[in-house]
């Protein structure tokens, strides 16, 4: 076994089991004030610890033993209801979890003095935890819940033949005692014949029999291993053991055993037990009659209960549909994973390629055998992708962390809504998400959401609400944050830009482009700086992030009502469907998911865009942008031939972009520009075509925006002109 690999094995599986742990928690904390403890919850809060401290073990992670072995206890507590879950303890818990956390991220070196004081701290309150939650009952009453507890029933009828066989009944009732106290006895004589008919040397006689001890069955069971094929055995269990049996069926190691094998394995049933039933099941089956379920037969001859048979079935389905669920999914090096995206980025340019061969020899043939080539190339592309597609919800969980603590610590009580939890997206683009997510999460709950006695005095609910949602748009992503805070003060927004020179009038500034102010750097009108926010520092990083994922971010707000703040991304930073355009002798790609419409540009729209920047298309007026201007292409005789306007869509704004040639759908590898190159304002990577020529792709949000401008300028100048 590689060992190096089993240990990277068991820290993304332990991470795996923070997240739930942590998830668990924030769920038991919300609920629990209203509706009491969820015992599914927290039998899969104590299985996660669990989990982690036994796999730490086979490591020799002993800090993480150590500490994980005390939670745990405290857990076990809580599930038997000696303690209940309260707001203290629910943050305690948590910084347990974030301790673990920190402690496996540094494993397996020696944690260093500070984490290990923090360790300490921890301990001592757990252990506080523990000693506040003891039971103070007196000694009667621990006395009698302790008999309870550890009594057991053990219903015995021996055979008539016992006695010859040289065996006592009463020695079987003294031998019992010797594993505890027989607290009632009470002899059964429903066998018992008329005298004239009773027979000397046989047994008529049977017992009832309370035991108290701190035992097992199977113990119970060898005591009357002897006489075992000649009486009739019932143990039954304490009333406690019965929850005992059903819990420890739901901790039992997951494999496909059989009902038989699962209650024996929990203690609930004996091997002699089992054996007697399967015999049984045997023997009908030999007779011709339908052979009864093994549960059935168990709780019909009274040798288990039926709400442990219960348990049993519902543990052998659930370790049944996790074992399908399991073999669906495997866990694969992200590494491995991109390496085979590149590869079939570079099969889908090696593709392109051989078909443009074909045609230019005039194959027919071979075209055709392309064109199929093509299809399965196209299927193998859209499979890798969406092996590289996961959904956001993960990410969007996270938060629920990040909204408790900040509430606590602004004294505001916020609640997080998710929606869209299954939009799915690339799995690099939801890695680079996180840090931008963040920060728009926190100035919400800072700056946007108002305290309570302020929404009170305004009518609005004591509770703010920061609401994170996804969904999919025209072959983008879009992720929104929204509060319904106080919104953004366009005034104040405006005076802080005129006082720093970044504006020199507000004057014919719609209200979306002044809110995009917010991104400018060092940019802010909090009126107090806090520890969390308030210097201006952060907006313009997000941007910048969200713009390295061509990328970007739209402002929606409204006074008293709140904020919305909404990134559009594209799906997937690997392989696109492209439209192939070209303007003189360069090529353009348009991501085909904006492309709406193309149409031939007519002699009268022509002049129209030298006077302006719009047409009039079907009487909708479209702003425009000749590409041959705008990336200052030399004029080499294009402009006099035909040219066509590519409409395209994006964020709910249509654009026209003016080009010579339409080339058509094309299969589009991104490759990224080289720093040379990463500021061109219109241009978001670049793509190599079938003739080992490079072609440009497009930024359809920002040429978008830049024509929306160009159009309200020339609405702006013609108004002036006309004043």
């Amino acid at each position: 076994m590689n060992l190096d690999e089993a240990f990277n094995t068991f820290l993304a599986e332990s991470r795996e089991m923070l997240e739930e742990m942590e998830r668990l928690l924030l769920e038991l904390e919300s609920c629990c004030a209203d509706e009491g403890h969820d015992v599914e919850q927290l039998n899969a809060l104590f299985r996660c610890v669990h989990t982690i401290k036994g796999s730490a073990g086979l490591f020799g992670l002993d800090p993480v033993v150590a500490f994980t072995h005390v939670v745990e206890n405290l857990l076990d507590r809580l599930r038997d209801g000696k303690i209940n879950l309260t707001a203290p303890l629910s943050a305690l818990l948590l910084k347990c979890r974030d301790h673990i956390a920190a402690l496996i991220e540094l494993a397996p070196k020696e944690p260093p003095r500070e984490l290990h004081a923090a360790g300490e701290t921890l301990l001592s309150q757990l252990m506080g935890q523990e000693a506040g939650g003891a039971s103070e009952e007196t000694n009667v009453g621990s006395k009698v819940a302790t008999l309870a507890e550890n009594c057991w029933h053990i219903s015995v009828r021996f055979s008539a033949d016992v006695l010859r066989a040289g065996l006592d009944p009463l020695g079987f009732i003294r031998f019992l005692a010797t594993l505890g106290e027989i607290r009632y006895v009470a002899t059964s004589a429903d066998a018992l014949p008329p005298a004239e008919q009773m027979d000397p040397e046989s047994c008529y006689l049977g017992f009832e029999i309370d035991l108290e001890a701190n035992t097992d069955k199977a113990v119970i069971e060898d005591v009357f291993s002897f006489v075992r094929d000649d009486c009739t055995l019932r143990i039954l269990p304490p009333g406690s053991a019965i929850e005992s049996y059903i819990e420890l069926i739901q901790t039992l190691p997951e494999s496909e055993d059989r009902l038989g094998q699962i209650l024996v394995a929990s203690g609930a049933l004996t091997a002699a037990e089992l054996e007697a039933g399967l015999a049984r099941q045997r023997m009908a089956a030999a007779q011709g009659q339908q052979a009864p379920r093994l549960g059935e037969l168990l709780v019909e001859t009274g040798a288990i209960q039926p709400e442990v048979v219960n348990a049993a079935l519902g543990r052998q389905q659930k370790v049944r549909e996790a074992g399908t669920q399991a073999s669906r999914y495997i866990r694969i090096n992200a590494d491995k994973l991109d390496g085979l995206i590149n590869l079939v980025g570079e099969l889908v340019i090696a593709s392109a390629a051989a078909a443009l061969s074909a045609q230019r020899n005039g194959d027919v043939a071979t075209q055709e055998a392309m064109t199929a080539v093509a299809t399965l190339v196209e299927e193998i592309r859209d499979g890798s992708l969406e092996l590289r597609m996961v959904p956001i919800g993960e990410t969007f969980q996270r938060f629920q962390r990040v909204v408790r603590d900040m509430s606590q610590e602004l004294a505001k009580d916020i609640r997080l809504e998710i929606s869209g939890a299954d939009t799915e997206l690339d799995k690099t683009v939801v890695e680079k998400l996180n840090d931008p997510l963040t920060h728009l999460v926190r100035n919400a709950i800072d700056h946007g959401i108002e305290p309570a006695s302020v929404r009170r005095s305004i009518g609005k609910p004591e509770v703010g609400t920061v609401r994170l949602n996804a969904f999919h748009e025209a072959g983008s992503i879009v992720i929104e944050v929204s509060d319904d805070g106080g919104g953004l003060n366009r005034d104040r927004i405006v005076a802080k830009a005129l006082e720093r020179g970044i504006l020199q009038t507000q004057e014919g500034l719609a209200d979306q482009e002044i809110f995009q102010l917010i991104f400018e750097p060092g940019f802010s009108t909090a009126e107090s700086v806090t520890n969390l926010s308030g210097r201006g520092v952060g907006m313009d990083v997000v941007r910048r992030n969200i713009e390295a994922l061509r990328g970007n971010v739209e402002v929606e707000s409204r006074a008293g009502m709140g904020s919305t703040l909404r990134i559009r991304l594209p799906l997937t930073l690997a392989i696109i469907d492209g439209f192939l355009t070209g303007v003189g002798k360069s090529n353009y790609v348009v991501s085909l998911e904006t492309v709406i419409e193309c149409v031939e540009l007519t002699s009268a729209q022509r002049e129209a865009i030298r006077g302006g920047s719009f047409i009039n298309l079907r009487g909708e007026v479209l702003p425009v942008i000749r590409l041959r201007d705008y990336f200052g292409i030399r004029d080499d005789g294009g402009t006099e031939g035909r040219e066509n306007i590519v409409v395209v869509n994006y964020g709910g704004n249509k654009a026209g972009l003016i080009v010579d040639e339409l080339y058509g759908e094309y299969q589009t590898v991104i490759k990224p520009l080289g720093k040379l190159f990463q500021n061109l304002s219109g241009i978001s990577g670049s793509t190599i075509l079938g003739t080992g020529e490079v072609a440009l792709i497009l930024d359809v949000p920002n040429l978008v925006q830049r024509a929306s401008e160009l159009e309200n300028r020339a609405f702006k100048a013609e108004f002036e002109k006309r004043r």
